[in-house]
């Protein structure tokens, strides 16, 4: 879950990795989901299946979260798991990719949704999170400078939007759409915020859609992982 604590100034957004960053194209911004870390550790697995020399290859995505209770770590997340035909292009990897991160995290926002973890968190669906997933996806596809694309605020600018609207956490968003808040100080626009379009950028690819041909066979499509660590 986003807190007040964590937004950041919008001139450091190309070099963070953490916290949030409010942004005029795609409203708040989890730097942590946007860094694309586990994309690029998914492509890995698509690399070295295609190098494998097997007719098929075995490729896993997930998404979890950890919290402390008790003194112990817990950890809970849910994943995908897909067999591959080797011989795919670039494109099919990408749009393979895609479909595997947008089905794991819809449900993954759904499992922080139930009542066993919202005492924890008010992460699931929050309205920053499946776009963050969706511009962490490209930023790892298509590495470079984003920031004058999508138009990431002051510190100052952000904060006057939390405060105004409220935490991010309190606006469900089931889709990959931004949310955006308009600015409080601008006396020519209604202030409400609404769900807008995403940027060309990030919606030149279509998630991969052929399960009946038999180049993608899915082994598990909603796949939930637990794991515990006891603390002294």
């Amino acid at each position: 879950m986003s807190s007040r604590a964590e937004i950041k100034d919008g001139a450091q957004f190309n070099v963070l990795r953490r916290g949030i960053v409010y942004t005029e194209v795609l409203g708040w911004i989890d730097m942590g989901h946007a860094r694309g870390s586990d994309i690029k550790a998914l492509k890995s697995q698509f690399i070295a299946g295609e190098h494998s020399g097997q007719p098929t290859y075995m490729v896993m995505y997930r998404q979890d979260m950890h919290f402390i209770k008790l003194n112990s770590q817990f950890g809970v997340g849910k994943f995908s798991r897909w067999e591959i035909k080797r011989g795919r292009s670039t494109e099919d990897i990408n749009r393979i990719m895609l479909a595997m991160m947008m089905n794991t995290a819809s449900r993954f926002e759904g499992l922080q949704s139930l009542r066993p973890f919202s005492w924890y968190t008010d992460s699931g669906f929050s309205g920053e999170d499946l776009v963050s997933d969706l511009f962490g996806f490209y930023r790892a596809i298509m590495p470079g400078c984003y920031g004058y694309r999508i138009k990431p605020v002051s510190y100052d600018a952000a904060v006057r939007r939390w405060d105004y609207y409220g935490a991010i956490g309190r606006y469900k968003n089931h889709g990959m759409r931004p949310i955006l808040f308009p600015d409080p100080e601008d006396p020519c626009v209604r202030h409400q915020p609404y769900i807008a379009n995403l940027p060309h950028f990030m919606t030149w690819l279509r998630p991969w859609d052929d399960f009946i041909s038999g180049v993608v066979k899915v082994i598990t499509d909603s796949g939930t992982s637990f794991d515990y660590t006891g603390t002294k």
